[in-house]
């Protein structure tokens, strides 16, 4: 039975690990983070795709174990890096956290083993900075895989064994152990002739996402001066039963993929002097949507919005999950606070963000819904004299203002 060490025990790492060890391999999930830790070895299951009661039976079973003791790497057979590959703040790749996962690998692996990535970053990631940067300080011969991760928040429909695998390699004699690896938990798997193959693939299924978010934010703008609804247009745009997938507009983008990847694929673009500017106007169309927001509350109002007390509906960046990275919210908080705004936020799902607690809704004098849960009702912000719907959820209702 293979033993498989797994780098990274965030959302994609933690929903590898666990579903690997339900298919009966001894997995072992290495985080640097004791605290995470802990929780994981108590059965306390961090993200909301890995209930308590899975955690708990792969533990039970012993087939995975989390752990901070690197040395473990050794007894490993495969090893996947599954860490985050952020923006830095002037908005581009930060691969820190991937070197980390490297150096770990050459401080304590001592055998050659399998090493595969998991984390999206751009082509040549796995030719130039793993394999390169462990090859130019090991003579231990590796082998070595991307395999783009598809996970998906939230997502009860797809999951790590239905949703097809792309696999790439850089030596082809590695492909066929690299596909019996992942046939284990994975029903369907698309083999790539190179590595660079399938890191393109993944930045380009998330910049189509992008650019269609933004066409659609976009056009809202315009059809609003018409006096129309963006919503009514999509809805009628949507009949054509081909050539046709329905966007809709909102308050921006958010998590690691849809505002992240695709400046992985601008930055490589540049560098060879191929400048992806629909993507860059894409990313600035909906970057731009907290502030467009915000000026069209103010038009309806007649006023600016100092010293109004705003609520902000939603700051997780999907609805129904409690993850906020890169959730527009963030951008109507700080541009709400310049404008001399009092700000509150309310999400049941997420217990704390910005190093504050969700407030109830009462009456506040402005409520924005950025991203609208399941149990959002209309009745709960009764109170409150003006509403602006950035989803669409409530579309139709002639006391909330939508885009």
């Amino acid at each position: 039975m293979k033993t498989v060490g797994v780098i990274g025990q965030g959302y994609v790492g933690l929903t590898l690990a666990v579903t690997i060890a339900e298919s009966n391999l001894k997995v072992f999930g290495f985080d640097i983070d004791q605290q995470v830790l802990n929780c994981l070895s108590a059965g306390e299951s961090h993200i909301e795709d890995i209930s308590n009661e899975r955690l708990l039976r792969v533990l039970k079973t012993k087939n995975y174990s989390p752990t901070g003791n690197f040395l473990l790497l050794e007894k490993c057979d495969v090893i996947i890096i599954a860490v985050p590959t952020p923006l830095n703040p002037n908005r581009v790749p930060d691969l820190n956290y991937l070197y980390n996962a490297v150096d770990i690998i050459l401080k304590n692996v001592q055998s050659s083993k399998l090493i595969i990535n998991e984390s999206t970053s751009f082509p040549g990631t796995l030719r130039t900075e793993i394999a390169g940067r462990i090859e130019s300080k090991s003579k231990i011969k590796h082998r070595y895989a991307v395999a783009t991760e598809r996970i998906d928040p939230g997502n009860t429909e797809w999951n790590i064994r239905n949703t097809p695998r792309v696999l790439g390699v850089l030596d082809l004699d590695s492909l066929e152990e690299v596909k019996n690896f992942y046939s284990i938990f994975s029903d369907h798997i698309f083999n790539c002739t190179s590595a660079e193959v399938a890191e393109f693939s993944k930045l380009i299924e998330n910049s189509f996402r992008l650019i269609n978010i933004a066409l659609v934010n976009d056009l809202s703008k315009v059809i609003r001066k018409f006096g129309l609804s963006i919503y009514e247009v999509l809805d009628a745009a949507a009949t054509k039963p081909y050539g046709f997938m329905k966007f809709k507009p909102g308050a921006g983008v958010g998590g690691h993929c849809i505002p992240v990847d695709p400046l992985y694929l601008t930055y490589k673009a540049d560098e060879v002097g191929i400048s992806q500017d629909l993507i860059k106007s894409a990313d600035k169309v909906n970057r731009g949507m907290p502030s467009y927001i915000l000026d069209l509350i103010c038009q309806d109002l007649g006023e600016d919005l100092a010293d109004k007390k705003i609520l902000l509906i939603g700051v997780s960046y999907k609805p129904n999950i409690s993850d906020t990275r890169e959730s527009p919210a963030n951008d109507f908080l700080s541009l709400l606070e310049s404008r001399g705004s009092k700000v509150f936020w309310h999400d049941r799902l997420v217990p704390i963000w910005n190093n504050s607690k969700s407030t109830e809704i009462f009456d506040q004098d402005i409520a924005i819904i950025i991203t609208a849960h399941e149990y959002l009702d209309k009745n709960l912000f009764k109170n409150i004299k003006y509403i602006f719907d950035c989803t669409g959820k409530f579309v139709g209702d002639k006391n909330i203002k939508c885009l």
